[in-house]
């Protein structure tokens, strides 16, 4: 493999250097306190258009996205929709539960990356069409009993995040002026600063305290294989970032291309279908290859 691109001069850190800066980074709060009452609500055996409307009314970013959504043309709407009660009405308890989290992490995410020059939006919308992806994929072999999955396709590139805001010399030689060009961005990540961003995105939610889940979403979305706790969960978010990433939709910061067989012969398939069963593997690809064509309409509405 060539070297990587000397893009500026940047000095590799050893761990000890890596660990105190992360120690300075801002934490995520959204994650530990996603809209609660709003969760809450969304749970409870008697759902009431009314009392989930008053609730999404309080958060002018979410009131916004959630009309945007609606509206997108993904829904097929004839007429605008300018009522949130008429929104929650389209959307469905699911959609707005997952609305709910995306809006205070991305705005979490944009904080924490700071004023790092790079084409966020599409970054956004790579990590959301992950998370959407993720619930596709996890679908095909089990019935989610909670979030844990969207959030963790949500934030398995947080590493590449944490990078631009805690080492942004690096962030810039990596992802601005092209040190990773035609070569393995994990490779180059490693060479230039001292660890990958998979690495740095698991310890920085290791030191938050977030759950298990997804610090191996992090650590392990390149090789799902290895993760201890939630392979299938992992696997989905493999599975889930090379099908966004061969569809080309958003930006993930990888300049390496993604082929069909990529996320067709992915490893995390062994792991969601160890018994190597091809007929239900086709079907779940076939549900998959459905919902990733209609994702770009989907992400319009939401970022």
């Amino acid at each position: 493999m060539e070297a990587p691109i000397n893009a500026t001069r940047v000095s590799r850190l050893t761990r000890n250097q890596i660990e105190i800066r992360l120690k300075s980074c801002a934490r995520l709060p959204s994650l530990s306190t996603i809209n609660s009452a709003l969760r809450e609500l969304l749970n409870a055996d008697q759902r009431y258009t009314s009392q989930i409307s008053e609730i999404i009314r309080r958060d002018p970013s979410l009131t916004a996205r959630l009309l945007r959504l609606v509206n997108s043309v993904y829904y097929g709407l004839t007429t605008p929709v300018n009522s949130i009660e008429e929104a929650v009405f389209y959307l469905g308890v699911r959609q707005i539960r997952q609305l709910a989290m995306v809006t205070p992490v991305i705005e979490d995410f944009q904080k924490l990356a700071g004023n790092a020059p790079y084409p966020w939006r599409e970054f956004w919308q790579h990590c959301i069409g992950v998370a959407i992806m993720t619930r596709e994929v996890i679908s095909a072999v089990m019935v989610p009993p909670d979030e844990a999955d969207y959030v963790s396709g949500l934030v398995h590139d947080v590493g590449k995040i944490v990078l631009a805001s805690a080492f942004p010399l690096h962030f810039n030689a990596i992802y601005i002026q092209g040190a990773a060009a035609n070569q393995d961005l994990l490779t180059v990540e490693s060479e230039l600063l001292g660890i990958h961003h998979a690495e740095l995105g698991a310890i920085y939610l290791k030191h938050h305290n977030l759950p298990d889940v997804m610090v191996e979403s992090a650590m392990y979305h390149h090789a799902p294989e290895q993760a201890t706790h939630s392979p299938q969960i992992v696997s989905a978010v493999q599975i889930a970032n090379l099908c966004v990433r061969h569809a080309e939709i958003g930006r993930s910061g990888d300049p390496t291309p993604v082929s069909a067989e990529d996320w067709i012969n992915a490893s995390g398939w062994n792991v969601l279908f160890p018994s190597r069963n091809e007929e239900e593997r086709t079907i779940a690809r076939a549900a998959i290859q459905r919902s990733l064509e209609r994702l770009p309409t989907l992400l319009d509405g939401l970022v």
